[in-house]
């Protein structure tokens, strides 16, 4: 029986680190993209590591596309420059994604702030979603939180439980809500 709780808290973890995060629209302009920026949104999203610990943005200013955000590997960083380069129409790319510190603590608070934001009964919709819709950003110790959520208490839980993590310094609560 260990031997099965193991094997399948591995694969729950393997499948959360794993499971993309979303690029809402809104996020960028506060207005419906472009048909490339909708192309670039989507080679970032299809990216295979870029998970609900990572946080992908961009702008684009004609031709150049810069990328912003923070992610917890350093090929993500490379990986999201080089598909971004590929399109066409993009003459450069300004890569402006911080790669997180390597960190044990901070790898622990990620997974209890995972389990804690993802677990609550009210949060239920979000977790079922297949792509995460609110991503958890920690570096040294404090937590933001970025993304969507499906209304205000979705948002105010999150916040609550991402506080409730033994460990965490502090919690900024950047999700906006969806109508």
């Amino acid at each position: 029986m260990k031997t099965n709780l193991r094997t399948m808290t591995a694969v729950a973890v393997f499948g959360l680190l794993a499971a993309p995060a979303a690029l809402p629209e809104e996020h960028y302009t506060g207005a419906a993209l472009s048909q490339f920026e909708r192309q670039v949104r989507h080679e970032l999203i299809m990216l295979p590591y870029y998970g609900v610990f990572d946080n992908l943005a961009f702008r684009v200013d004609g031709r150049e596309v810069t990328l912003l955000g923070q992610v917890s590997r350093p090929t993500l960083k490379t990986d999201a420059e080089r598909v971004v380069a590929r399109l066409e129409g993009v003459e450069k790319v300004v890569n402006q994604i911080e790669v997180l510190p390597l960190s044990s603590f901070d790898g622990r608070i990620r997974l209890q702030a995972y389990w804690a934001i993802y677990g609550h009964s009210a949060m239920l919709q979000h977790a079922v979603q297949p792509i995460a819709p609110i991503r958890i950003i920690v570096k040294n110790g404090n937590v933001t939180l970025e993304g969507a959520a499906a209304s205000e208490m979705a948002k105010n839980i999150a916040n609550l439980q991402a506080n409730g993590v033994p460990g965490v310094f502090s919690v900024t609560n950047n999700l906006v809500v969806n109508p």
